[in-house]
């Protein structure tokens, strides 16, 4: 009986693996035919021909791609090209030309945009890097071309870091109406933005930063309700930001830094409520500090410095912005003391305040921010002590700025002079600081600015008329002292 049940249990083992041995066969079997059906597929050759002349007009005509097999999709791709099938046959569906990797496509001296790129009719991403270097010698445009040939297709431009790439922007570009992404970044383009790029309704990242255009944000851009990000700094875009803006609703990053933008800050600005970023430093904005900035709870990093906007610093209710990380408003004339209210971001990082008109005494409260790495309070008129502890100066170290604020000190004995914050004085025991708006100036005859100066050593004018007393009183007994000895 054991040895039947021995002979039984053999046999089913044995089934097993037989059952087993077949499934993988039968399984690689699969997978090699889907291979083999996937590498045998054959590239149109219009297709063919066309990718090749295209990447001769950016390689160099002595590329002739005679080393792939079977063809660019087979089994020796090209580095920069994907592809996909489609009814059967390969079609490249992505060209990257420029030095990305070691083995991608470089680009020649001399370049053209041939009209067989119009031809790649599953074309969906196009992009150049660092593939037009020579401004002055080797200048080149982007073709007018046929890019409504694409508008079926193109979902993703872009043109990076080529400072050889000048001229204006083809209105062609309004016909892509499929594109998600357009980044025109760090080139040598020039000229006004296209009003009809209002027409790419699709597109979720508008990047043009890094160029020379001029004139105005046009107010069709406000028609780009599904935009993430819109990113038009270091250009020399100029006028009024557009109230269409207010329009971007889904805008989480909105980047016009380094231009020559004026007026005053958007009252529809408020609407985007999702906007992480607002980064509108180095223009030319007036007008104060708008309500409209506090009722974007979403915001992360609010950058406004180097702008002429003036107004007060207090008449803003900062704790409502609880997501701040950034907060930069250096260098844009505002006035007022700084409000307890900032010490109430608890995820403040940095906290720029740098060279403006403010006053007052500073909030010890700020040493209280968990997250705060750098405070900058530079170039003000603010008056007192500081009360920082020396663990707060220990921790900040150089990111703790308070130069250039005359009537601010320290504490003596406090620290160490090695460790104490830099540009600010120590207070020397009774020294009375001067208010800002004192007159007060040493070396001049007047008695009451003397008494300044004498207020400054310790001392009380109210002192020194005592001190004359004494001396009249002292002479006058010594008198009466001496009548009445003679």
């Amino acid at each position: 009986m054991q040895y039947m049940t021995q002979l039984v249990t053999r046999m089913l083992i044995s089934s097993n693996h037989f059952v087993l041995d077949v499934c993988f066969l039968w399984l690689g079997v699969w997978c090699c035919g889907q291979a083999d059906s996937t590498e045998a597929a054959p590239m149109e050759k219009a297709e063919q021909a066309a990718l090749y002349s295209t990447i001769q007009g950016f390689v160099g005509s002595e590329w002739n791609g005679s080393d792939l097999y079977p063809d660019p999709c087979g089994w020796t791709p090209i580095q920069g090209v994907s592809c996909d099938i489609v009814g059967g046959l390969w079609y490249v569906t992505a060209l990257s030309i420029g030095p990305v990797h070691d083995n991608s496509l470089g680009c020649a001296t001399n370049v053209e945009f041939r009209p067989q790129l119009f031809q790649l009719k599953h074309l969906k991403s196009l992009s150049f890097f660092n593939c037009f270097i020579s401004p002055h010698r080797h200048p080149i445009t982007i073709t007018g071309g046929k890019w409504e040939k694409l508008a079926d297709s193109l979902e993703l431009l872009g043109f990076r870091s080529n400072p050889g790439l000048i001229g204006q922007l083809p209105t062609s570009f309004g016909y892509l109406t499929k594109l998600q992404s357009l980044v025109l970044l760090e080139n040598g383009l020039t000229g006004e933005l296209p009003t009809n790029i209002g027409n790419l309704t699709n597109l979720n990242r508008l990047v043009l930063a890094g160029n020379r255009f001029t004139g105005q944000i046009p107010d069709s851009f406000g028609r780009l309700k599904k935009l993430l990000i819109l990113d038009l700094s270091r250009n020399s875009l100029s006028g009024h930001l557009p109230s269409s803006l207010g329009s971007l609703t889904s805008l989480l990053k909105l980047d016009l830094s380094n231009n020559q933008l004026e007026g005053m800050l958007l009252r529809d600005i408020a609407y985007l409520k999702n906007l992480t970023l607002l980064d509108l430093r180095n223009n030319k904005l007036s007008g104060g500090l708008s309500q409209s900035i506090v009722e974007m709870h979403s915001l992360e990093e609010l950058v406004l410095s180097r702008n002429p906007l003036g107004g007060d610093i207090m008449s803003l209710e900062w704790q409502s912005l609880q997501n701040l990380a950034i907060l930069d408003l250096s260098n844009v004339g505002l006035m007022g003391e700084i409000p307890e209210s900032l010490s109430g971001l608890k995820r403040l990082r940095f906290l720029g305040l740098g060279n403006n008109n403010l006053t007052g005494n500073l909030t010890p409260q700020l040493a209280s921010l968990p997250s705060l790495s750098a405070l900058y309070i530079n170039g003000n008129n603010l008056t007192g002590v500081l009360k920082f502890s020396v663990d707060f100066y220990g921790k900040m170290g150089r990111r703790f700025g308070a130069w250039n604020n005359p009537n601010l000190c320290y504490p003596v004995g406090l620290m160490k002079a090695t460790n104490a914050p830099y540009g600010v004085r120590s207070c020397q025991r009774g020294v009375t600081l001067l208010e800002p708006s004192s007159r007060a100036k040493l070396g001049e005859g007047n008695f009451n600015q003397n008494s300044h100066f004498i207020a400054s050593l310790g001392y009380s004018s109210y002192g020194i008329h005592g001190l004359w007393l004494f001396f009249l009183v002292d002479i006058l007994i010594t008198v009466l002292l001496l009548n009445l000895f003679l």
